[in-house]
């Protein structure tokens, strides 16, 4: 590693790789934006971009930074085109050349800037190490935030793209991921048809009333639950602590034939009933465990003096420990939801009737050679959209719940 400690090797490897990497993104955008054969031109984008990073660190520190930004950025963008014969993506420009021109200019600018920023202070000779570390750490950290970026919005896109396709669209090219926004509303077909014609209204219903239910009955045990845990003294207490999270250690195909026997037996098969009986099962560990590491966690000095005023324990937990602990019960509160409202084994294995389908058997019920392929993409994007929502409208909740069960105790 010592050997690579000079700025004139880091500037053109780190120049390579990172022009390669935005070269593969852009490309990719290109062909889903626009329904092309694209290719990124590897050997182009590699030699103009270890080519940049070696004048930057020769530059830097002579000229001005900008200056010197601004014009590697030019010249990336004449290295691309003119190098590949006027095709700087593999295809000529009389298609979408506004396209292509918007993808070279944008892929010249995510190369150079940032680029800029990942040398920034490295001089042409030797490295000490603080200068080397820095300047891989903030590669990889590039690196890793365009790398988890892209692995989400590509399936993302795809998914949303094909829901807006007609039939005639995806047979003709099932990878033109364009949209002809000549159509109007006529893009949103699938989502009409879902709603007017397969009951996706009744699906939404369904699956939120289970998910609200879920959440309330898994707070209803897990709160004295949890307090009982961390806070009184009784036998097998330690033992139970421990053991809250075992049911997690036995998968649940391993439960489903187990369930599927004992439901029907019971007859609580194809019944909302039944659904919130198992949906809880699987919440209320997880609920427990974050909540007694919370409950530890807060002072017990305040429930000792309301129990020295007169109150019964019920009133402790009810008028003090639950305010303190608001945004433990908002997480888990979220977490559970989304558990409920992603849960499919369970749904597909109990429910058979359509008007009792959760979102996500309805949308199993559309992987059909029967119903269109835009129509099982349109209602992955109905399941997806509001869980999405809630989750990002709700993170700072999430992060505290996730951390709540790492507590002293």
């Amino acid at each position: 590693m010592s050997a690579l400690r000079y700025g004139f090797i880091i500037a053109p490897v780190l120049g390579l790789l990172w022009s390669v990497t935005m070269a593969t993104t852009v490309a990719v955008s290109l062909a889903f934006a626009t329904g092309l054969a694209v290719t990124p031109g590897m050997l182009t984008a590699g030699l103009s971009g270890a080519a940049a990073g070696l004048i930057m660190i020769r530059m830097f520190g002579r000229l001005n930074p900008k200056l010197i930004v601004g014009c590697l950025g030019a010249l990336l963008i004449i290295a691309q085109a003119g190098l590949r014969a006027g095709e700087p993506f593999g295809i000529p420009l009389d298609q979408s050349i506004l396209s292509q021109i918007l993808a070279v200019v944008i892929w010249a600018v995510v190369t150079i800037w940032p680029l800029s920023l990942m040398l920034d202070g490295i001089e042409w000779g030797g490295l000490d190490r603080h200068s080397f570390e820095h300047a891989i750490i903030r590669f990889l950290t590039a690196f890793g935030y365009v790398f988890f970026i892209v692995i989400v919005a590509i399936p993302f896109y795809v998914m949303v793209m094909t829901s807006l396709k007609s039939q005639q669209a995806l047979l003709a090219n099932a990878l033109d991921f364009s949209i002809d926004f000549h159509k109007g509303w006529g893009l949103f077909r699938s989502y009409s048809e879902l709603f007017g014609q397969f009951n996706f209204g009744r699906y939404l219903g369904v699956s939120f009333f289970v998910s609200v239910m879920t959440v309330f009955i898994t707070l209803l045990f897990s709160i004295p639950g949890a307090y009982a845990i961390a806070r009184l003294r009784f036998e097998g207490r330690a033992m139970l602590s421990r053991s809250i999270l075992l049911i997690y250690m036995v998968p649940m195909i391993v439960l489903a034939l187990p369930i599927y026997i004992g439901f029907s037996m019971a007859g609580l098969r194809n019944s909302l009933f039944g659904i919130l009986l198992i949906y809880p099962v699987t919440t209320i560990p997880v609920a427990l465990y974050m909540l007694q590491g919370y409950f530890r966690g807060l002072p017990g000095e305040v429930e000792e003096a309301g129990l020295m005023d007169g109150l019964s324990r019920l009133a402790v937990i009810w008028k003090i420990t639950l305010p303190l602990s608001l945004p433990a019960l908002a997480s888990v509160s979220l977490y559970v939801f989304m558990i409920a409202w992603n849960e499919f084994l369970l749904a597909f294995m109990l429910l058979d009737d359509p008007s009792k389908f959760t979102l996500t058997r309805g949308v199993a019920m559309l992987n059909s050679s029967e119903i269109p392929r835009q129509h099982l993409m349109a209602g992955a994007v109905i399941a997806t959209v509001p869980i999405m929502v809630l989750f990002l409208g709700l993170e700072r909740f999430m992060t505290k719940g996730l951390t709540a069960g790492s507590v002293k105790g």
